[in-house]
């Protein structure tokens, strides 16, 4: 009963944020934060950030949305069974394993460097725990089996994607390079924890201990001329335009940058989408231009009602275009089965991508939709 109660106050929590997003100016400015002060650009007025040409990621009737949720929305179950796993603390040379913890995190290890997307160990995606969207599947890996990690990638704001208590564990634990979006590095230096924070196109280049911010023309300066690892670690980090926005508390919408990114290793390009609408499709084909791709991390949930959802996340078809233009070795879906966010059924999302696979003669290990906590190798080629 009271785990019930919970439920129905995290859902009306989740329907007056939702609410809230459609009408900023409703809301009292003193909620309104400054994250970031820069010369204005193609995603930048000066104030706030948008996507180039396109309308605004959030679109439809929040009215619409409350009177279809009792209606249309499928119920999940309260607790999907995990089988955790404890991953190796390292990978062998030229491997690359994979991970899906949960939602947008995923554990990716190639030798050298062990890199998590979006990391959310938190019961809850709210403001205000315990009252919001709960966990339905346990992180696939428990925090205290996670191995030392270097590199975090953080491609937006909004609670299921930066988790600041998660993200305070991390840094106290390992002091890992955290990478985000222009502004993201504000919310994350009050709670103590550094980050590099950058604009599409630009790069962040590591070398051992020894970062570099690049513009997307800038040439890298070599400290070592050795092999991939023998100065240490070596990684290339590209932050990728996608379709999105962001918001931690209401007013405060598109204070701060939303990216996906490429990472170069030396085991194979690695593309995370982070949290994306489809938009115009333009953002994908420039990603690709980064390629090719050894694994390719892609949402494929939380997007119905379509006339409210679309603008913000791509649905299982969408998914798949992105797939077409960016032609990775191997896929893996995320973002879907972990917190209910939506309206779709807790395994639509997968049902739906190996449908269009089969439909489309697509092997079934090039687009993987696994269960939490089971690791795979990504094929170096088909």
């Amino acid at each position: 009963m009271f785990r019930a109660a919970l439920g129905w106050a995290g859902r009306i929590v989740l329907f007056a944020l939702i609410g809230l997003c459609f009408a900023p100016t409703a809301v009292p400015p003193l909620l309104d934060r400054i994250y970031y002060r820069g010369p204005a650009s193609d995603h930048f007025d000066g104030e706030r950030f948008f996507n180039p040409g396109q309308p605004p990621a959030v679109a439809g009737s929040a009215r619409r949305l409350f009177s279809r949720w009792a209606g249309q929305r499928m119920e999940w179950p309260e607790h999907v069974p995990v089988r955790q796993t404890v991953p190796p603390r390292h990978a062998a040379s030229g491997e690359m394993l994979v991970t899906w913890i949960g939602h947008a995190t995923v554990l990716v290890q190639v030798e050298g460097l062990n890199l998590l997307t979006d990391p959310i160990w938190s019961e809850t995606a709210s403001p205000f725990p315990p009252i919001g969207p709960e966990r339905v599947r346990a992180p696939g890996v428990r925090f205290e089996d996670l191995p030392r990690i270097d590199l975090v990638l953080i491609s937006h704001n909004h609670y299921d994607h930066m988790d600041l208590p998660t993200l305070r564990r991390l840094w106290a634990r390992d002091r890992p390079t955290i990478v985000t979006s222009l502004g993201n590095d504000t919310i994350l230096r009050g709670e103590g924890v550094s980050s590099y924070a950058l604009d599409w196109t630009q790069k962040l280049y590591m070398e051992g201990d020894a970062p570099q911010v690049l513009n997307a023309d800038d040439k890298i300066e070599y400290i070592c001329d050795g092999s991939a690892w023998q100065c240490g670690r070596r990684f290339e980090v590209v932050a990728e335009r996608n379709h999105h926005w962001g918001s931690r508390w209401i007013v405060d919408r598109n204070r701060a940058l939303w990216s996906a990114f490429t990472v170069n290793t030396p085991a194979g390009r690695i593309f995370f989408a982070g949290d994306t609408g489809w938009g115009d499709g333009s953002w994908a084909r420039e990603a690709a231009r980064h390629g090719p791709f050894r694994l390719a991390i892609l949402p494929i949930g939380a997007y119905e009602p379509r006339e409210v959802m679309a603008q913000s996340h791509v649905n299982p078809d969408e998914a798949m275009r992105i797939f077409d233009a960016l032609n990775p070795v191997t896929a893996l879906g995320m973002h879907w089965g972990t917190f209910q966010l939506t309206f779709e059924a807790i395994d639509a999302p997968p049902q739906a991508i190996a449908a269009l696979a089969r439909a489309r003669g697509i092997a079934p290990n090039r687009f993987v939709t696994t269960e939490v906590g089971r690791t795979f190798r990504a094929p170096a080629a088909r």
